[in-house]
């Protein structure tokens, strides 16, 4: 393999708890509520989907936000709205918490590289292979890479939100490829949403799924595609 590009949630990186992300955000408001009442704010908040980068949704949209759902990764302002509309589905105390929470999930605090990325980086870089990020994403995920000391290993960024299409548009894996100077046929994709990531199969690319789980659920589960592409 020539290059090998990654999903950016739930692959290289995983956004903080639900639970953290409404305390952080309480706290910097200054705001205090019940202990039980936050709990289950955070359930309310997980089950609607509403934090992105989060767990998988799996659950109903509401009505008035499928057709914002659909596309919400092709510009920085449907971003916002499906996220925003998605936490409205959720009483908070004050109206300024739903912009709140959307601008911290942005924050690269709230983010944790999983265990084993930089070694599976930096051992990909030494072996001279290309290196590309495809995400679909409302937001320039490129400060949290900086951040936590990932960027130097990145060739290229190709974010859904600047392009104005999302994966599995095959437009993408592309864009990545030829950003790298490799041959598709010569690309391995790592992600872990079949269908989105799965795109890249349509392009000739080889691809890898990783479980989305929290990071301290998954030390390892980089490290297969140092097999994939040996030295």
């Amino acid at each position: 393999m020539a290059a090998v590009l990654f999903d950016f949630s739930g692959t290289l990186f995983r956004i903080e708890s639900t639970e953290t992300w409404l305390r952080a955000v309480l706290a910097d408001a200054e705001m205090s509520v019940p202990e039980q009442e936050l709990l289950r704010t955070a359930k309310e908040l997980e089950a609607a989907g509403a934090l992105p980068g989060g767990a998988p949704h799996s659950g109903p949209v509401p009505p008035e936000l499928t057709a914002l759902w659909g596309v919400r990764d092709e510009s920085a302002e449907a971003h916002r709205a499906a996220y925003t509309g998605a936490c409205r589905q959720v009483a908070l105390p004050a109206e300024e918490l739903y912009d709140a929470l959307y601008d911290r999930h942005m924050n690269p605090v709230a983010w944790r590289p999983y265990a084993d990325a930089i070694d599976v980086l930096h051992t990909l870089r030494d072996r001279g292979v290309a290196i590309g990020v495809v995400s679909n994403i409302g937001w320039d995920l490129r400060p949290v890479f900086r951040e936590h000391g990932l960027d130097a290993y990145v060739g290229a960024y190709v974010l859904s939100y600047e392009h104005g299409v999302q994966k599995p548009d095959a437009r993408l894996f592309a864009t990545a490829c030829d950003a790298l100077g490799a041959d598709p046929r010569d690309t391995l994709m790592v992600g872990d949403d079949r269908l989105a990531d799965g795109g890249a199969a349509a392009l000739g690319c080889r691809v890898h799924f990783v479980d989305h789980l929290p990071v301290t659920d998954r030390p390892n589960g980089l490290r297969p595609v140092l097999d994939l592409v040996p030295g």
